[in-house]
Order: structure tokens, then C-alpha cells, then sequence
């Protein structure tokens, strides 16, 4: 049950965060950090195991440019780990379960206790105050069906900062009659899927809502896509940097040069190789928490590309920036009738499936319009091949809404699936482009 004290607590704190001096929010990220290695050596097999093949106490770890002493870990060796990841201080029944939509195939599951979620979200709520949003604005978000139940009756019946959502998998012109109905203040989703419903709403030649700003997230928009859909809707689109791992990581103000980092509550390391890139280079995020502790996340490779940026916003706000994500770029499928679908439809579509969890890895293939192969990993489990193919496909045609016949599904469950020839584990893919 939320704690709306201790949330409203969290995030009256984070408010005030942002106009810290640069000097002041390193002192306090230092702090944090020395406390949550102390508690990973003390109370986390895993941390402490890797403390010392590295040679390493946390003692010797002071301040954030120490954090090179510590070996990176990736999606791999946590999954390899799950148990020994999980704090021996917590009651693990008492935990929340949390899974990545598989972006890149790989389900990875994650485990908070009810503090750590409250602060999630307060943590959420103050990138969208920055850029404007009011307690008891109407606040619609186009998300996937398993966000719906996240606000509780009590936050419902006092109307403050209450997301009122729209599923991602309904058609865009459905989407466009219930934002109609809806008429929100704030709009926010998946950047693609606002990409499509802006897309709509100029076929029928006018927009007939008017939010006061747009939020997109959970995959990286292209420039061409944000200015679409703020001419269409008429409203400025903030971009929002976020993972299921840390939630809001970083966020564009109203300015919306560069994006702003959650410093007090994250470390952004970018990095070629071990070393540190400059401003305004690519490489390699690597992130440490500031605030898991049931499952803490220490120095873990996100798998994403980014820029830092040594400048300061015009805003006044001294959280560090980035200047762009540059690792998370999806495309749209097209299907034979013309509808279009996201990537992001397919991962979502297949962390809602009743076997999720007896998936290793996955990966969609767009053969033809019509055609889409299911290369499928299985973990050892009692579900027989057949059983899950069924599930599957009937499960995806469901949630995909597609009609009889449409397209075809053809699944295959290999041993291995193999790396993408861009060298990433792609989770969706279209050969027709």
C-alpha cells in the first residue's frame, strides 16, 4: 500500500534538488553512493563476491571517480545472479517485481521494496512538474494495459497527478476518439505511438485536442517525429530518457536543449572501453543507483549509447546534462493493410504473455508484410514446445488486435539466437524496409 506522506516527502526533496548548488548535488551523490556500496558489500552476495575478486572495499570507493575500481556488470551475469542480487536484510516476499519489456529479447527481472517504488514514482513526477504539470491537470498517457492498475483508488478519488490511459495496443484512430473524449492537459506515451496518433489526427486534416505539453519516452524519437507531432498538435514535446531499471534518468526542461540528469539519484558514467569520454563524444552508459537497495545496481551497462555534456542549462537547474541518447532508435511495421505497429507493441505484447517467464530470449522478424518469424529460447521448463507456440501466437493476435488472416506467424525455438549484424541482441526487426 503507497505511503502518500513518505511519496510526498520523497518528492518535495527532489524538488528542491534541482536548484542545488553543482558543488552541493556531488557532495550529496558522493554520500549516497559510499552508503549503498557499503550496504551492496554487507548484504548482497553478489557485490560482495565482487568486491573482492576486484581487490576492492568499499572504503577505497569515495567519490564517483573512484567508481573505475569496480568491474561493469551486464543484463547477462544479473539474470546468471538473480538470486544472490537480492539484499539478505529485505523480506523477499515483501518485494515488488518489476520486468523490462525485453527491447533487446532478454526479460530481465527486478525486485524494490514499496519505498523504493514510492520514490520511483516520485521521482517520475518531478521531470513532468519541471516541465509544467499541475496536480490535478488531466493527465492521459498512451502505455501498455499491465500501467493501468498503478494509480490506487485513493489517488484516484483525490484527483492529484492521476494518469488516465490509453492502451498502445488499440488502433490510432480509436486512440484519437478516447484522447478526444478526454481532452488532456498533459499527454504522454511512447514516443512512437504519439508519432502515430499525431499522424491521425493530420489525416482527419485537424487536431481537436489541445494539451498544453506533450511528454514522450521509453524509446528515443527521432527529430523529425518530435517537430510532427508539436506542429500537429500544436504543444512542445519534452523527451524523456528512462529505463524500467531507474525510471526517469534524464529529461528536457522547458528549454529543451539538452537533457537533464537525475544526479542525486543516479551515477551516468559514459564510457569507450574503461575509460571516460569527453563532452560532446559517444559511449557507452553505465549506470549506478543512488537508491536500490533490495536489488542494488552497481556500475550495470544499460546497453544504450550516449553524449555527455559538460555545459549548464539556461533554466538555472544544476543537474548535470547529456546531450542525447543515441542507442534506442526504433522503426514502424507496416502491415498489409496498411495499419502500422511499433517495436515497442511486440516487447510489451510479449511481457504480457502468461509464459513470459519461461522465455529466455526472443526475437520478431518481419519476413514479409504478412509474415513474421518467432524466434523463441526457452528456459528448461515442464511447458512443452507446442503448448507455448500456440499460447503465443493466439496471444499475440489478440493483443495485436489483428484480424483472421491478416498475417502469418511462424515460430522457432532454437538453441542460441544470434547477435544482430549491428551487434546488438534486436529484439524486433523488419527486412522490409
Amino acid at each position: 500500500m503507497t505511503n502518500y506522506f513518505r511519496a510526498l516527502w520523497y518528492l518535495t526533496h527532489l524538488l528542491r534538488h534541482v536548484r542545488w548548488s553543482r558543488q552541493r548535488l556531488l557532495e550529496y551523490q558522493n554520500q549516497r553512493l559510499r552508503r549503498v556500496l557499503r550496504y551492496a558489500y554487507d548484504y548482497v552476495p553478489f557485490y560482495r563476491r565482487k568486491f573482492k575478486e576486484s581487490g576492492v572495499h568499499p572504503n577505497d570507493v569515495k567519490t564517483r571517480l573512484d567508481l573505475n575500481q569496480l568491474p561493469i556488470i551486464r543484463k547477462n551475469e544479473i539474470r546468471a545472479n538473480a538470486g544472490d542480487m537480492i539484499s539478505r536484510a529485505v523480506d523477499r516476499t515483501r518485494l515488488l517485481s518489476l520486468s523490462t519489456s525485453g527491447s533487446t529479447g532478454e526479460p530481465l527481472f527486478l525486485y524494490v521494496t514499496q519505498a523504493e517504488s514510492e520514490y520511483r514514482k516520485a521521482k517520475h513526477l518531478r521531470a513532468n512538474i519541471n516541465c509544467g504539470q499541475r496536480p490535478r491537470d488531466r493527465w492521459v498517457t498512451i502505455t501498455a494495459p499491465h500501467h493501468f492498475a498503478e494509480s490506487s483508488k485513493l489517488q484516484r478519488q483525490l484527483g492529484i497527478f492521476v494518469p488516465t490511459p490509453i492502451s498502445v495496443f488499440t488502433d490510432p484512430a480509436s486512440q484519437v476518439s478516447e484522447a478526444e473524449a478526454l481532452d488532456p492537459d498533459v499527454l504522454d506515451g511512447y514516443s512512437s505511438s504519439l508519432f502515430l496518433l499525431a499522424k491521425t489526427f493530420r489525416e482527419q486534416r485537424k487536431a481537436t485536442i489541445h494539451p498544453r505539453f506533450i511528454v514522450g519516452g521509453a524509446e528515443l524519437g527521432d527529430d523529425y517525429s518530435r517537430h510532427f507531432v508539436e506542429k500537429t498538435l500544436e504543444a512542445p514535446f519534452y523527451d524523456q530518457y528512462s529505463s524500467v531499471e531507474f525510471e526517469r534518468m534524464a529529461w528536457q526542461c522547458p528549454c529543451r536543449a539538452e537533457y537533464h540528469i537525475d544526479a542525486d539519484a543516479i551515477i551516468i558514467e559514459f564510457l569507450d572501453g574503461c575509460e571516460d569520454v569527453s563532452s560532446g563524444e559517444k559511449g557507452e552508459i553505465v549506470c549506478t543507483s543512488l537508491f536500490n537497495y533490495a536489488m542494488p545496481l552497481i556500475r550495470y551497462a544499460i546497453g544504450d549509447i550516449g553524449v555527455p555534456s559538460s555545459g549548464s542549462c539556461q533554466c538555472g537547474r544544476s543537474l548535470p546534462l547529456m546531450h542525447v541518447v543515441e542507442g534506442r532508435k526504433d522503426s514502424l511495421l507496416v502491415l498489409p493493410n496498411g495499419r502500422t505497429l511499433t517495436p515497442r507493441a511486440f516487447t510489451i505484447g510479449m511481457h504480457m504473455f502468461q509464459y513470459y517467464r519461461q522465455v529466455d530470449q526472443f526475437r520478431v522478424i518481419q519476413r514479409r508484410l504478412d509474415v513474421f518469424e518467432l524466434q523463441i529460447k526457452m528456459k528448461p521448463t515442464g511447458v512443452t514446445e507446442a503448448v507455448l507456440e500456440a499460447a503465443l501466437v493466439s496471444h499475440l493476435k489478440r493483443v495485436l488486435a489483428l484480424d483472421e488472416g491478416l498475417v502469418e506467424f511462424q515460430v522457432n525455438f532454437l538453441p542460441e539466437i544470434p547477435v544482430h549484424r549491428s551487434g546488438k541482441l534486436m529484439a524486433v526487426i523488419s527486412e522490409c524496409h
